[in-house]
């Protein structure tokens, strides 16, 4: 007998880095010696306090338990602390935070929440697939609005404007941006802010890259009465290190957080009580912490720049984040073309930027989660390349 899979899932693809993964194992395997410039997975371990806050909580007797769907209070008021300190916003940590098992999780939750099967949902253009896929999943009719280079990867807001928004409940937007590195501004959040509230539109956006090379983090929840209309999700996976401990968390009104909390509450049974502990210690790192990541960052940037020189690929000087995004020569069909080229003869793998969108269509993405030493030897295989 075959069990027919849910029709939710017929328009949804396994996520392109699951796949590709596969794809470097069995050359991996069948002995290529693969450098993976792909996925945005930090190299780097968090503080070595936050190791010995984990090592000490979890030999204590009473920490085994089931936790909080909320979370412990202390994380919580890490969290609001977190947000007052480098963001400028007050959050009431027992109603405005919800801690989540990483922000994509969060995503899945906002859009279960919210969103009817119907309901239209704007995702940009290019953006993180998992907007979209989650969409698709939750039955919602997917509208993509592109961002645009000459406007510093920015939307047309004129171009919103004419969208038919009648059925539109959401917009998702990545400030700082994801894939292109472009930073936020704070009239780029009262634009949108603006537009969710005259469309009464939520806005959800996705703020996992603020403390990564700019200079200053901003959140959107900065703005005059964004908790109104706003979700604000964070992550505690690149800038603190934390990527495998899964700690991230939506920050909004106190009934837009218990929407969410109604759907989470029946997902899961809340994160080890020793990994939030050692989180909410690392919440309180201070500025030097931040600029020792980002001097490794900038480092690695320089060479990931002069990849792309390498490779013919423009790329902006001035992005942030935890990528290196650039347009490739012309000559080239296009990036994925680019992208298999360069790792059938150099076993190097670098995302085509078609996996965002079409406006990626013409783009590599180089992480920079990679030691210099790797990204040397790059740069040698890549000088080599016929």
């Amino acid at each position: 007998m075959i069990i027919a899979p849910a029709k939710r899932i017929s328009n949804v693809e396994e996520y392109y880095f699951s796949r590709n993964n596969r794809r470097l194992d069995a050359m991996r395997k069948s002995g290529v010696d693969v450098i993976n410039l792909g996925i945005g997975s930090p190299d780097l371990p968090p503080a070595d306090d936050i190791i010995e806050t984990l090592s000490t909580e979890a030999r204590k007797p009473n920490v085994h338990g089931y936790q909080s769907y909320t979370g412990i209070p202390e994380l919580r008021k890490g969290y609001a602390d977190w947000y007052a300190q480098w963001y400028g916003v007050q959050l009431n940590p027992d109603n405005e935070i919800l801690p989540l098992i990483g922000s994509k999780e969060g995503i899945m939750h906002i859009m279960m929440a919210f969103i009817n099967e119907g309901d239209g949902v704007l995702v940009p253009n290019p953006g993180y697939p998992t907007y979209s896929s989650v969409a698709k999943l939750v039955g919602a009719k997917t509208i993509t609005y592109n961002l645009y280079e000459e406007l510093g990867w920015q939307p047309n807001f004129d171009e919103l404007e004419k969208l038919d928004l009648s059925g539109v409940k959401m917009m998702w937007v990545n400030y700082p941006n994801m894939p292109t590195g472009a930073p936020a501004s704070m009239e780029l959040y009262k634009k949108i802010i603006d537009f969710g509230r005259r469309h009464n539109i939520l806005i959800c956006n996705d703020n996992p890259y603020s403390f990564i090379l700019h200079e200053k983090p901003i959140s959107i929840l900065s703005i005059e009465g964004a908790k109104d209309v706003a979700i604000e999700l964070n992550s505690m996976s690149k800038a603190h290190n934390m990527a495998g401990w899964r700690f991230g968390m939506a920050a909004s009104n106190s009934e837009i957080i218990s929407c969410i909390l109604r759907v989470k509450s029946n997902m899961d049974s809340g994160v080890f009580r020793p990994m939030q502990s050692a989180a909410a210690k690392a919440l309180a790192l201070g500025k030097e912490w931040f600029d020792e990541v980002n001097r490794t960052y900038r480092e690695r940037q320089k060479y990931a720049f002069d990849i792309m020189d390498m490779l013919g690929c423009k790329a902006d000087r001035k992005q942030g984040g935890l990528f290196v995004w650039g347009r490739i020569p012309d000559n080239w069909k296009s990036a994925e073309a680019l992208s298999d080229e360069i790792l059938h003869k150099t076993g190097i793998f670098i995302t085509p930027g078609f996996i965002f969108g079409s406006q990626g269509e013409r783009f590599l993405r180089i992480s920079l989660c990679s030691k210099v030493e790797t990204l040397k030897e790059a740069i040698r295989r890549l000088k080599e390349m016929k």
